[in-house]
């Protein structure tokens, strides 16, 4: 194979390539190398330049060469930010909650009021607030959380929670206001660093196995003494209700009975009542049919009384044309006969004779 052109081998024998000759105009070629180093200058620039800064992020410069030398006040937000290569430096803070893990071998051995230990398991929440003042107290990069939270949140952790005793651990709202005063404490302090705490977690804590089976045991005789004590209140809270059921019975039976008696009584009362106004009534009636009775007789036993009921009579049969009256016989009648019509009239005799 001749080594100025080269040759490929195929089953029929040796095939000759030929390579194409593809000349590209200089001024073509001239754009495509301008273009290139231009594409490379922005990228080297970008790169060097040009610092970019995340979402959720902030920027602090540092000036190490030239005028204003140190950090600056100035915080970038989001986006490029122009830094000068070798001279200038951008150091970029996270502002999102960020969250540091008491667990495992970095968990807190917690000594208890009472001198036992307890580990506990924890999770810290906070923030960066003041980039500025960070990175001018604590410094730059992950300072802020190895000079920072972490030297400081197992020291106040031990000094809030070791206020407990062994038992005070399973006190839910105890157990987490002690957590909120650790929560406190590494404010005090890291408030002035620009950090904020927003939360102490205790998510777990763990005592050695005799003192757990020690604080079960004594839990399980509390339970046993709340328990009875729960059973003997409830039993007098039960005979106190049947006690205010029965008084309330007999208290309902005796206002019954008080009320069919004073029924009774009104109905005699008004019995009573209407048979004397009743009496009352007839004797009224008595009296007055008395009193006419007698007022008649006496008008009747007064003097010329026959004679005026006579003339009265008189009256009346002057009205008349005619009348056939018997006159003979018992039942006879002579009106020419005042002596007769005025007995008949109920006119006493002696009055009549009189006259």
């Amino acid at each position: 194979m001749s080594p100025e052109k080269p040759e490929f081998v195929g089953p029929s024998g040796p095939i000759k390539f030929k390579p194409p000759n593809i000349k590209l105009p200089k001024k073509l070629v001239g754009v495509l190398i301008a273009l290139g180093v231009v594409f490379i200058g922005g990228f080297v620039v970008l790169q060097t330049c040009f610092t970019y800064i995340e979402p959720y992020e902030v920027g602090i410069k540092q000036v190490r060469i030239g005028p204003g030398k140190g950090i600056q006040e100035t915080v970038y937000g989001p986006g490029l930010a122009f830094v000068k290569p070798y001279m200038d430096k951008m150091h970029r803070f996270p502002q999102r909650v960020q969250v540091m893990d008491l667990t495992g071998r970095n968990s807190a051995n917690i000594q208890t009021s009472d001198g036992f230990f307890v580990d506990v398991e924890a999770t810290i929440l906070y923030r960066i607030i003041d980039p500025l003042l960070l990175i001018q107290t604590l410094g730059p990069g992950q300072n802020f959380i190895t000079q920072g939270i972490s030297p400081k949140a197992i020291p106040y952790l031990k000094e809030s929670l070791g206020e407990l005793t062994t038992e005070d651990f399973y006190n839910s709202p105890l157990r987490v206001e002690k957590a909120e005063k650790a929560r406190d404490l590494l404010n005090a302090e890291m408030l002035l660093k620009g950090i904020q705490v927003e939360h102490v977690l205790i998510r777990y804590f763990e005592y050695t196995p005799e003192i757990q089976r020690n604080i079960e045991e004594k839990k399980l005789q509390d339970q046993l003494v709340f328990r009875n004590q729960s059973e003997g209140r409830a039993a007098t809270e039960a005979a106190e209700i049947q006690k205010i059921i029965e008084e309330g019975e007999a208290n309902v039976l005796v206002t019954l009975q008080e009320g069919e008696a004073y029924k009774i009584t009104k109905d005699a009362e008004r019995d009573l009542y209407v048979r004397t106004k009743t009496a009352e009534a007839d004797l009224l009636v008595q009296l007055a049919e008395a009193t006419r009775t007698e007022l008649k007789n006496e008008a009747m036993r007064a003097m010329g009384a026959d004679k005026a009921v006579a003339l009265e009579m008189a009256k009346v049969l002057a009205g008349l044309d005619l009348i056939i009256l018997p006159v003979g016989g018992e039942a006879g009648m002579n009106p020419l006969d005042l002596s007769s019509m005025t007995e008949l009239f109920g006119v006493e005799g002696e009055s009549t004779d009189e006259n």
